[in-house]
């Protein structure tokens, strides 16, 4: 790789660069976060730094300056560091739920990938097992079939193509359920074949082909439609955390436990925040933000707008 290109971005919303991700893909190396990516079969090598709460720098290593470009851009909307989420804090920083955690962090970002076949794999993976155990499924999936650069360690997420072309059950030696491995299996071939454009601007095409693929439902739709392709309007409703949370912020009881129906009315008056809110509703859970008590759940299902998932142990879906 030869062609090196540096770019400075100051955030227009309060920013913290996050460490890297369970599965290995990126990497924290001192005070920068390491990526491997591959635009047409080519290695793009891309670094972000923040020296300062005020500005974040990505560089890039790549052949061309067109390659430089793409890996950077995909990096910004992984980190998620042009968002400017004033209007979602400005909006709910005074909720009844989620008011708390907002105020308290309010650099939160969702945890993006930067293409989203990873996100699309990923939720496959996970699907009705525990999160520990599916980021153990996809390293080994990384491991064996990942891209991997000599000089810097990094591995790159296996292509759709690759994956398409192994067989069920060597996909399924990884620890994989055999109906999860068909499903990954067709799913990797409709992305590879092209019949599925991850990237286009209207993503509803792309979402029907995969929805016709058995095994794929709508919280792996929606996991990568907020995580791959950016879109805070959805949530995972059927992620078991939500099913629990919002059960028990609802009733006062700590074993309650709400259907899919529930969590989409409770987080429908957030509007096209819902997937953000989200992130907010098990981060307050998570930090003890959260008002369980009998007068807090009389509040009813869905919070007030202003004015007017979790265990880390916890399987992540309770459906596809």
């Amino acid at each position: 790789m030869t062609y090196e290109l540096r770019v400075e971005v100051a955030p227009p919303w309060t920013f913290r660069l996050r460490g890297g991700s369970a599965d290995g893909l990126l990497r924290r190396r001192g005070d920068s976060l390491q990526r491997l990516l591959h635009r047409d079969g080519k290695p793009v090598h891309v670094a972000v730094i923040q020296p300062r709460p005020s500005r974040v720098l990505f560089g890039a290593r790549a052949d061309s300056e067109t390659d430089a470009i793409w890996g950077i851009r995909r990096m910004r909307f992984a980190t998620g560091v042009d968002d400017d989420l004033r209007p979602f804090h400005d909006r709910f920083r005074d909720d009844p739920v989620i008011g708390k955690a907002v105020r308290a962090v309010p650099e939160l970002r969702p945890r993006r990938v930067a293409l989203p076949w990873e996100a699309l794999a990923a939720a496959v993976t996970e699907q009705l097992i525990e999160f520990e155990r599916a980021i153990a499924i996809q390293r080994r999936l990384i491991a064996a079939f990942g891209r991997r650069c000599p000089r810097t360690g990094l591995r790159d997420v296996p292509e759709p193509a690759v994956v398409a072309a192994t067989a069920p059950a060597r996909l399924a030696s990884f620890d994989l359920a055999p109906s999860r491995a068909l499903t990954l299996r067709r799913a990797a071939a409709e992305v590879a074949s092209g019949r599925v454009d991850l990237l286009a601007e209207d993503p509803l095409p792309g979402w029907r082909r995969l929805r016709a693929i058995p095994g794929v439902g709508p919280w792996t739709l929606e996991m990568l439609a907020f995580l791959g392709q950016g879109r805070h309007e959805h949530v995972a409703a059927g992620d078991l955390g939500y099913l629990k949370l919002v059960g028990r912020i609802t009733t006062g009881n700590p074993r309650a436990r709400v259907d899919e129906p529930a969590v989409r009315e409770f987080f429908e008056p957030y509007g096209e925040w819902k997937g953000l809110a989200g992130e907010y509703l098990r981060l307050a859970a998570g930090r003890g933000l959260l008002d369980f008590s009998p007068a807090r759940s009389a509040l009813g299902r869905a919070p007030r707008r202003r004015g007017t998932r979790w265990s880390a142990s916890d399987p992540r879906s309770a459906v596809a």
